[in-house]
């Protein structure tokens, strides 16, 4: 049998190294391009280096509803404080849960942190108002259907809602099962739902009444004068277009439950319509419980209601009323913080329990019975904490964390160049390739994920620069001591590998595991360096498979490394190899092929 020539190692490793080379190339020019294509060229920045205001809300237990902190009620509070924060016109707060209990508030530079505070900690106000005008918002709007002269603290009279068209023509609804088998029925327009016992869906507001008589504007002996406050809502009401995001926020805020006011809403995405409302009559504090549910009968979501006794009084007082009324004046807005939430129509008089229906899922039904039960936010919470960050104490932060890390990276240099000479070149490309990887990457989960940059995750970074530099000690030692057995440096680079590799993946492994356990076991800015460990880590270990292993074959090729020089860092005798130990094992593998 022939013996097997020496230096020959693992075919795929050592004769196509370009092949690993060509795919990481390829995934550093897609990540780099895919960072300037997003328009997010650099990472986007935590509160603690931007500046800002940081605010923890805590939950607490509420009387009679020992379960209440759950989360679904979480994670219903998240959205409502976020609607609020974004109310304020903010760009890229974090609402986040944090444990069972807290939601984190990050509220970036540039947003009045009092004005902040006052949005995210309360529980806003949840009213019923009746619906006086309804019309779709935009561009070329149509003509608002219902009165055309609202009056401040009253509703509009029979006569006028006579005026305002005939009976509109939508589908029955099932029975209020809570009040008597014969219970009648309504509809409601496209914003929001319908109750049943009263209500289902109408056409879009407006568009059912474009045939049917206008409410007439000429003065006569029996025509009250218009008060100021009815021509300034009637003002507000043509001057207001919902899909500016700015009048949108500013509509129906800071005002009186007993006035009349001007509002908006959205039933389906890009779509609004404004409304003009009459003072509220029902508040949020007279619903006692609200959850959505499956209609038994029909198979659909809905969301059912119940009233205080002294809310029942007031919800079958104004649902008697509405119910004479046409068109859109048949109507009662939920608003939630100066927004439309829901708009049914109404056919009969309900008292102390009834049931909205329409195009619910599962989700939608639950959030609005949230919303109704709770009166707003689903639990109250208190300020454990606030912390204010200026921006110039964020850019010091900053400024300190890079400065450490460039000084951890520079020692690290000196230690490879002093220790290691010419490997040193492949452990700082390695280095640069790791960089470039983690730099695209973090900037690119700043918009997917909302991945924050903040102070302990940079701490992360400058720990993986000693993490990767770790693995590719580790690689070159055994080459080293492959070459200190008497072996010549590209077979030496060959049989050094499996052994480096199972030692590079268990060390990784370990410190991939102690990120995703500091990760799942703890909250807040914590969790940013954990994130920020586990994701180099994983950068390591693609780094030296598809970088350094494949760069050091191609070296090992060059006359500089494989002749040994001296300032290579593989200088046989400067690592203790002797050549009669060489010269033995080259004598005993040609008298015995079986030893070689």
């Amino acid at each position: 049998m022939a013996a097997p020539k020496k230096g020959r190692g693992p075919a795929g490793g050592q004769s196509r190294p370009g092949r690993a080379l060509v795919l990481i190339l390829i995934a550093m020019v897609a990540l780099t391009g895919g960072m300037f294509l997003s328009g997010h060229t650099t990472p986007r920045l935590g509160i603690d280096l931007a500046g800002g205001t940081s605010i923890t809300l805590e939950a607490k237990t509420q009387p009679g509803k020992p379960n209440a902190i759950n989360p679904t009620n979480m994670n219903t509070a998240v959205g409502i404080i976020e609607r609020r924060v974004n109310g304020l016109g903010v760009s890229e707060a974090e609402v986040q849960t944090q444990g069972a209990k807290n939601i984190i508030v990050n509220i970036p530079k540039g947003t009045n942190s009092e004005q902040a505070r006052e949005q995210v900690g309360t529980t806003a106000q949840l009213y019923f108002r009746p619906v006086l005008t309804v019309a779709a918002s935009g561009p070329g709007e149509p003509t608002p259907s219902g009165s055309e002269k609202p009056s401040d603290g009253a509703t509009p009279s029979a006569e006028e809602s006579a005026k305002a068209g005939d009976k509109d023509k939508g589908d029955k609804a099932t029975g209020d099962k809570a009040t008597s088998p014969d219970s009648p029925t309504a509809s409601a327009t496209t914003q929001g739902r319908a109750v049943t016992g009263a209500l289902k869906k109408d056409p879009t507001p407006g568009a059912s009444d474009s045939s049917k008589p206008k409410s007439s504007t000429s003065p006569d002996a029996s025509t009250p004068p218009v008060d100021p406050a009815t021509a300034k809502l009637q003002e507000e009401f043509a001057k207001l277009d919902c899909t500016d995001p700015k009048q949108r926020a500013a509509a129906g805020k800071d005002a009186k439950p007993t006035d009349s006011i001007v509002a908006c809403g959205s039933n389906t995405p890009g779509q609004y319509e404004k409304y003009v409302l009459g003072p509220a009559e029902v508040s949020g504090s007279d619903v006692s419980d609200a959850q959505g549910a499956i209609d038994q009968t029909t198979g659909e979501w809905i969301v059912s209601m119940e009233f205080t006794s002294g809310g029942a009084k007031k919800f079958k007082t104004i649902t008697s009323r509405l119910s004479q009324q046409q068109p859109p004046m048949n109507q009662f807005a939920i608003v939630l913080d100066g927004e439309v939430v829901s708009a049914p129509s109404v056919r009969t008089a309900l008292s102390a329990n009834a049931q909205i229906s329409g195009s619910f899922d599962q989700q939608s039904a639950e959030d609005l019975g949230n919303i109704l039960s709770y009166g707003a936010l689903p639990l109250t919470f208190e300020e454990a904490s606030v912390t204010t960050v200026t921006a110039a104490l964020g850019g010091e932060q900053l400024q300190a964390g890079l400065i450490a890390g460039a000084i951890g990276l520079a020692l690290v240099v000196i230690y490879l160049v002093a220790y290691y000479r010419g490997l040193a070149f492949i452990a700082l490309l390695s280095l640069l390739v790791s960089g470039i990887l983690t730099y695209t990457i973090m900037a690119l989960l700043g918009p997917a994920i909302g991945f924050a940059l903040n102070l302990p995750a940079v701490c992360g970074a400058i720990v993986a620069i000693g993490i990767t530099a770790d693995s590719f000690i580790v690689y070159f030692e055994r080459v080293r001591d492959e070459i200190r057995e008497g072996r010549t440096l590209r077979p030496a680079i060959e049989r050094a590998w499996p052994r480096a590799r199972r030692t590079i993946l268990v060390s990784d492994f370990v410190s991939f595991l102690a990120a995703a356990v500091l990760f799942v076991v703890t909250v807040g800015k914590v969790q940013g360096f954990a994130f920020t460990l586990g994701l180099t880590t994983l950068l390591d270990v693609v780094v030296v498979f598809l970088f350094t292993k494949p760069v050091m074959t191609l070296m090992g090729r060059t006359k500089f490394f494989s002749s040994g020089n001296s300032w290579s860092g593989l200088d046989p005798k400067r690592l203790g190899a002797k050549p009669p130990l060489r010269r033995s094992r080259r004598a005993s593998g040609s008298t015995d092929p079986k030893e070689a």
